[in-house]
């Protein structure tokens, strides 16, 4: 049987070329993230189970205790670990094809006009899924070993790269002009965007993004939940289409019959609702704030924030609550430390748009927020 592949090198030539010598010999391969400390890098191997490992000095080790995959896998790219525990997505080769076709005809591109840049993390579906398409296509792609700002903005500005994949914490870091298109994902976007930036929704599970500025993409599927709340698909977005993941590593299929009497759905976690074709993402279902029996969705709360003149950056989360049960609390990056935007301010510029219990209680102002290597914030570590 086929076997896993676990490659252990950093972004750059050495990783494609070991890609593509894993394929050949017709297995599967799984990207370890350089940057873990050593704890971490073991469990992601528990929870992935390869069989043979690309050091970084380029040897093959055989590893004990793997488990093969089967016969049409490609990759196994590890989740983000929201949730404490990596869980490993198996990707098949026609899944990783129908990602790469459908994203290059919606994009317009051309291989023998544009070319990719490949500057976020390959063990994330956000950055490999930039390298992966160009192989698919034969698009040209320049891989580079990190995000570096400087580095990013020449390469486009002197044309070396058309096409990049950001976060919106490295798109606020450079002059988005120097790129014929960006691909944004990762996290809420801001709320002005240049006109060449595209969002994207997606996750692992998907093979990277399905939904472009709010459009599903050709081939894909989008549904609103309608089960009983018990169910837990009531008003959770679904997807279907050729790109989701096969199964989890464990062999567990998470996809489910749905609202069509399908089967084929994938359950996303997160709550949204399609407005004129559109998909509109309310934010995950377990990251919504109840407060004084009121929904909350953090990531409205948080767009209605950043325009406030003085935040460079906004989480909202929540907080317990004696009389409220819980409350709504923002945590800001001031522009200006010496002088930090006030919380009645805050609270009445979201009044203005979202209903009254949506506005913070509470204001923590910080110089960073938590994130995770893909731009998301670790709203589980703010205290």
């Amino acid at each position: 049987m086929p076997e896993l592949v676990a490659i252990d090198l950093p972004p750059g030539n050495g990783f494609v070329d070991a890609l593509a010598a894993v394929w050949d010999t017709g297995d599967a391969v799984t990207p370890l993230d350089p940057r873990l400390p050593p704890a971490a890098r073991d469990e992601a191997l528990r929870a992935l189970a390869p069989t043979r490992l690309v050091a970084s000095d380029g040897a093959v080790v055989r590893l004990g205790g793997g488990t093969p995959v089967e016969e049409g896998d490609a990759v196994v790219i590890a989740t983000s670990g929201s949730t404490g525990t990596p869980r490993g997505v198996v990707l098949t080769h026609d899944a990783v094809a129908a990602s790469a076709r459908a994203t290059s005809a919606r994009l317009g591109v051309d291989p023998s006009v544009h070319r990719w840049l490949a500057c976020l993390p390959l063990a994330h579906i956000g950055g490999l899924s930039v390298l992966l398409r160009a192989l698919v296509t034969g698009t040209p792609c320049t891989v580079l070993p990190g995000f570096d700002a400087a580095i990013v903005e020449a390469i486009g500005r002197d044309g070396r790269a058309t096409h990049v994949s950001l976060v919106a914490t490295a798109l606020g870091r450079i002059d988005p002009s120097v790129f014929e298109c960006i691909l944004l994902g990762g996290a809420a976007p801001p709320a002005e965007l240049p006109g060449n930036v595209v969002t994207t929704y997606g996750m692992t599970e998907t093979g990277s993004g399905v939904v472009y500025d709010g459009l599903p993409l050709d081939g894909v599927e989008v549904a609103i939940g309608t089960g009983r709340p018990d169910e837990g698909l009531l008003g959770e977005v679904l997807v279907r289409g050729p790109m989701l993941l096969r199964a989890y590593r464990d062999g567990v299929d998470p996809k489910v019959a749905g609202p069509d009497g399908r089967g084929g759905w994938l359950p996303t976690g997160d709550r949204g609702r399609l407005e004129q074709g559109r998909l509109v993402v309310d934010g995950r279902i377990a990251e919504m704030i109840t407060t004084g029996g009121e929904k909350v969705w953090p990531a409205p709360v948080e767009r209605a924030i950043a325009a406030v003149p003085g935040v460079a950056e906004v989480a909202v989360w929540r907080r317990p609550d004696p009389e409220w049960g819980e409350r709504v609390v923002a945590w800001v990056v001031p522009a200006d430390p010496a002088a930090p935007p006030k919380l009645g301010e805050l609270a009445a510029a979201v009044r203005e748009t979202l209903p009254p219990w949506s506005a913070p209680k509470e204001l923590v102002l910080t110089d960073r927020l938590p994130r995770t290597h893909s731009g998301k914030v670790r709203r589980a570590s703010l205290s």
